[in-house]
């Protein structure tokens, strides 16, 4: 499942940087080329915030009619290193900058081959160096529709095609000129992916996946800012991304266990560098490389709980740009029953 990153107030020029009191404690002799330096890096949005749950907008696991998938999902994040354009650098006014996710999920069978999925993330940040504070909120509803156009079963071979199509919107005005401790990026998203699968002996699989993830405008509390030109509006153009993702897995323990292990790549289409001694900001353009590990265990042998399903996940940031080198761990509850 994906995740989603974006709030506070910042009114940054090339002067000065003012933060609203009630979220930061600043004392009043700090430098401001000093409070400039803090180079506040976005953290891979949306498409790269990997969860771990039965039914994805990634996965080939469909709901059957009427059937429904709860699901309860933790992601949390770390990093104390990040990429200023492409030059990985550390920052002691961030220091270890952690942000946690909190996901309710549902999953619902219209028909066997057409499922929709909703998720609205609760999201908080936080940091162990410098003078900014962290926040914490509600983050970005997703709603997505996924459809199985192909389910073909040659012998021991099956091949399987699917379409996505997701549409996320904010669900509070948080602010998301405030990088890397925003909630989000504040602005509308259409998610359109493909997913082909091949699977052998009903046992081993290798997936790939494809999607354009469009984005809009994001409104900020600064009436000028600059992306490779001058702007003077509070409106900021967020760049729209292609994203991929390959899989190999398996299932074992009488198809009680499955385990994948994925690689992912993130790419902006467009968007300007974070500038040296310049606040990051949602123009920028984000790029990374991401390497996963995923587990889940369906208590099919216990009668009363067969529906459940337990999840952990594991992933790092190789390579990157304008976003922290983050390692994320998570972990998942699920249950699945008839409606």
């Amino acid at each position: 499942m994906m995740l989603v990153v974006h709030l506070i107030a910042r009114d940054f020029s090339r002067h000065h940087v003012f933060i609203r009191h009630q979220l930061i404690t600043q004392k009043p002799t700090i430098n401001l080329n000093y409070m400039k330096k803090i180079l506040l890096l976005q953290v891979c949005c949306l498409s790269f915030a990997i969860t771990a749950l039965s039914q994805t907008y990634t996965d080939a696991i469909m709901m059957q009619k009427k059937e429904i998938c709860i699901a309860l999902m933790y992601d949390q994040g770390t990093w104390d290193e990040y990429w200023e354009g492409t030059n990985l650098i550390t920052n002691q006014n961030i220091g270890t900058f952690t942000r946690s996710t909190y996901m309710p999920m549902i999953a619902y069978g219209i028909t066997d081959k057409l499922n929709v999925l909703l998720s609205i993330p609760y999201v908080s940040t936080k940091s162990d160096g410098g003078q900014l504070a962290g926040v914490k909120g509600l983050q970005d509803v997703n709603v997505a529709v996924k459809y199985e156009a192909i389910k073909k079963d040659f012998g021991d071979h099956r091949v399987s095609a699917l379409a996505v199509a997701q549409f996320g919107t904010p669900m509070t005005n948080y602010l998301s000129d405030y990088m890397p401790y925003s909630l989000g990026l504040g602005t509308q998203e259409v998610t359109g992916r493909i997913i082909g699968q091949y699977e052998y002996n009903k046992m081993f699989y290798v997936r790939a996946t494809a999607a354009y993830v469009w984005r809009g405008q994001t409104e900020v509390e600064r009436p000028y800012y600059y992306n490779n030109g001058s702007y003077y509006t509070t409106f900021m153009e967020v760049p729209s991304a292609m994203n991929y993702q390959a899989v190999l897995g398996a299932w074992t323990l009488k198809h009680s266990l499955r385990v994948e292990a994925s690689y992912n790549i993130m790419n902006s289409m467009d968007g300007d560098d974070i500038r040296r001694w310049n606040m990051p900001q949602p123009t920028n353009k984000m790029e990374a490389t991401q390497a996963g590990l995923f587990a889940q265990y369906y208590f099919t042998a216990i009668e009363p709980i067969k529906g459940l399903s337990l999840m952990a996940s594991f992933n790092q940031v190789l390579e990157g740009r304008n976003m922290g080198k983050a390692t994320g761990f998570g972990g998942a509850i699920a249950y699945q029953f008839k409606f």
